[in-house]
Formats: C-alpha cells, structure tokens, sequence
C-alpha cells in the first residue's frame, strides 16, 4: 500500500506529490491527460507562488512581472511588488506543468494515466483508479469528480463568472500584469515570452472572446495580428464546498473551492494548500488541514469577495480604476497583501 495517492497531475497535484515526496511518502499520481497540460488561466504567478517553487526545487523561467497595473481608459493605477525577494513570474501554463513534472520524477513520484472514478474508504485506507493508499489528496480541478462523488460540493449560485485566454504573437509593453475593466467584465494580459503576451478575460456575459475583447478598443489595438493560440475556456468559476477533508481525502487547489480569478493568486494559492495537506498527513493530524486552508485563504477570500462585490454592478465596477488611482497607497497594500 501506498502512502499518497494524488487525484490529478496540474500544478496542485504535482505540488502535492513533491512535497509527499520530500517528506519521505511514496506518492502516485493519477492522471488522464498526456503531455504538458494547458488551461484557461492568467498565467501570471505572483512573488509568493514564485518562492514556493523555489522552495520545491522546481526550475521556472519566464518573464519578470514588476506588480499590477489597473487600466480603464486612460485612467490608471499601478502598485509595484513588494521587495526584496523574488518579483512576480509570466509563465505558458504548459512550462509550468513541465517543470513540476520534471522535478515529481526527479523525486521518484510514479505517474499513472488514467481516471480516478469512485472512491472508496475504510478505516485504514482509500482505493481508487485501482490503487489502494493510506490517503487520497484531490487536486482535480474546478470540477472535481471526487469532490463531486464524495458529496462535498454546494449548490453553485446564479449569475456565474467564466474565463476565455488567448495569446497573441507581439512584444510585450509592460512588465507588469495590467488589468483592464469594463462594464461587463476584465481583461488580464500577462507577458509570458519576450514576443508573447496572454490574454483572459473574465466576466458574467456568455460570449466569444472576440466579443469580449471589442469592450477594450485601446487593448485590442495593441495586440495586432492574428491569435498565436486558439482559445481555451473555464467556469462557472465559484466553486463552493461543504468542507475539504472526508475521511482519508483531502481536496487542495481548485477542487477544494474557488471564488474567482479577479486577484491572480490560483497558482500560490494551489502550491500553498498542497503543502498545508501534506504537512497535516505527515504530522498524523489530517483534520487540521480544514483549518490551516481557512487561514491560507482568508485574505484572498476577504479582498476578492470584496472587489467582485462592487464589480457586480457596471455602475460600480467603473469606479475601481479611479477609486485606485486616487488612493495609490490603498491599492498598494492591497496588492502586497496578496503577493
């Protein structure tokens, strides 16, 4: 028997799988899709999630992202990272997935391609994909099928956000990630090569991405050319769930509940949650992981609730960018807060 059987090979689950490993654990992981695997994300990891993968051994190279920067029209207001320590990191999804794959291996983590399914637990163990372990760590996404099949999930709420990234073949402008705000929604753009930027865009409005990307005329005239990337979507986003440890499973990253993209912390707070699960299997404490989540999530939860509250209205979404301008320190301990 196993010690740790990880439920999906994204950067949560690989996470979790390193830092089994480095502790000492036998990790698996199960998942169905081969190769580098791509999603509809921001691709901009803030200073916090950078150190964590430092602290993974984990090799990333992409471009340096000196803070955020809030775009409406021509207003504007920006707040620079926090120093010293690493700034923040524009990296391809796929580059990201690599380098933690690499070094999952390079630990002796064993990867199995297939589905999950049902799972199944008893006192001492959980069997699932055929494989039986002491413990089950869910790192399946937004859409958890294990979150899902053990009853963990919440009814979702109307009115719903969803994601749409697209990258575009020109030289970034700026060395920050910049945010864009329209009435119906935003716009991140996040270099991520030195002639490649990305672009998502969120919002409640169901459209493609061409519609969407007709809100911001000064935006769209800087991008050029054709689309260097077909276009990948995600949502609904607000995942909500009953709690996050059931028996012998734990449920980090995205399965273990999401409230929005708005504040760009997916990645940090994906590597952050697996290893708190790991820290409370090793020290023979799973329930407190329910615990150590609440904390690492607090502040995220707090500020993005709070902006995606104003957002909800086009009146007072068009407030932001000014609100910030006029109050650049505000908006900078805003956004050191969440680094």
């Amino acid at each position: 028997m196993i010690d740790v059987l990880v439920a999906g090979g994204g950067p949560a689950g690989l996470a979790a799988a390193i830092h089994a490993a480095r502790a000492g654990l036998e990790a698996v992981v199960v998942e169905p899709r081969g190769g580098p695997v791509d999603k509809a994300c921001g691709e901009g990891i803030m200073p916090g999630g950078v150190a964590a993968l430092r602290a993974l051994g984990v090799e990333v190279t992409g471009r340096e992202l000196r803070g955020i920067r809030y775009v409406d029209g021509v207003t504007r207001a920006e707040a620079p990272f926090r120093g010293p320590g690493p700034g923040g990191l524009g990296i391809r999804r796929t580059t990201l997935h690599s380098a933690l794959h690499r070094r999952a291996l390079g630990l002796g983590v064993r990867m199995v391609r297939g589905k999950v399914g049902e799972v199944r637990q008893d006192a001492g163990s959980v069997t699932a994909a055929g494989i039986t372990a002491r413990w089950l760590i869910a790192a399946d996404g937004l859409h958890s099928p294990v979150r899902r099949g053990l009853g963990l999930e919440l009814p979702g709420r109307p009115y719903g956000r969803y994601g749409l990234r697209r990258h575009y073949r020109v030289e970034p402008w700026t060395d920050f990630v910049e945010v864009h705000w329209s009435r119906h929604g935003e716009a991140y753009v996040t270099p991520v090569g030195d002639d490649l930027v990305g672009v998502a865009v969120l919002s409640r409005v169901r459209r493609g991405f061409d519609g969407h990307l007709a809100d911001f005329p000064a935006l769209a005239a800087k991008l050029g050319g054709p689309a260097a990337t077909d276009v990948r979507g995600a949502g609904p986003l607000r995942q909500r769930v009953r709690r996050r440890v059931a028996g012998r499973v734990l449920l980090v990253g995205d399965a273990a509940g999401y409230l929005d993209a708005l504040t760009g912390e997916g990645i940090a707070l994906g590597l952050a949650t697996a290893g708190a699960a790991v820290r409370a299997l090793t020290a023979g404490r799973p329930a407190e992981y329910e615990r150590s989540w609440t904390l690492l999530t607090r502040r995220h939860r707090l500020l993005t609730g709070a902006l995606l509250a104003v957002s909800r209205r086009p009146r007072t979404a068009r407030l932001i960018v000014p609100a910030a301008a006029r109050m650049p320190y505000a908006f900078a301990a805003t956004v050191r807060a969440l680094q």
